[in-house]
């Protein structure tokens, strides 16, 4: 085989990986299906417009959906977005959480307080004087580590992209596909569990704001790659 050949099998094979990479979309345009899952709705969230189509509502009380089963089980690299409109509300709003739930206990999360040994990840958001900013968060059997920067803060009521990203070595957070931090960190892929969404999994730090979707994929996307929010 000459060399050009070589290099054109190996592309090739590159190109079919990505192509089989497994990419799960959740559009949040009803309370009764999405992602192919049916969630416990809890509170009572509402349906509202967004430039997306319809999108869910989180109250900043009550409201949250906890869908039965989780994407990313045995994935050693990931991506995870979303397209949400945080509107203020309490300092402190856990609105996505990836659990794996602990085999031995059945449970998804500490019960109390948000210190956590489950394996997990997380979108955090912290509000302040009219402003939010961004806490990404990834817990595994082998390492954890918040990215987290008070000093990159983005206007509330309006609609934004998220991402998160692990290529097997080092953890990304980005806001509307612009890189906020990243650190190197290990990380053992999670088991089955299940996805908690406008509070964390014990019920604790709601969030005040809609979710338009949210996209989970089994490798690291390039910013290019990213969902974008609508204009």
């Amino acid at each position: 085989m000459s060399r050009c050949s070589m290099i054109a099998a190996i592309l090739l094979c590159v190109l079919v990986q990505d192509a089989r990479a497994e990419q799960q979309v959740w559009r949040f345009d009803n309370l009764s299906r999405i992602g192919g899952l049916t969630p416990k709705v809890e509170g009572d969230p509402a349906l509202v417009e967004s430039p997306l189509g319809k999108a869910v509502h989180f109250d900043g009380v009550d409201d949250a959906m906890l869908f039965p089963s989780r994407p990313l089980i045995g994935a050693k690299a990931f991506t995870i977005e979303a397209i949400f409109r945080p509107e203020g509300g309490a300092f402190e709003q856990r609105w996505l959480h990836v659990a794996e739930t602990d085999p031995a206990t059945g449970l998804d999360a500490n019960p109390a307080g948000t210190s956590d040994p489950n394996p997990r990840i997380m979108f955090e958001i912290r509000v302040r004087d009219g402003r939010w900013y961004l806490d990404s968060f990834v817990n595994s059997k082998a390492g954890s580590k918040a990215l987290i920067d008070p000093g990159k803060t983005h206007p509330l009521n309006r609609w934004h992209a998220v991402q998160q990203t692990y290529d097997g070595s080092t953890y990304r957070a980005y806001v509307d596909g612009v890189l906020e931090a990243e650190a190197l960190v290990a990380f053992t892929p999670h088991g089955p569990g299940r996805v908690m969404v406008g509070v964390r999994m014990n019920r604790v730090n709601w969030f005040q704001g809609a979710v338009a979707e949210i996209r989970f994929t089994d490798r690291a996307l390039k910013p290019g790659e990213f969902l974008k929010a609508p204009q």
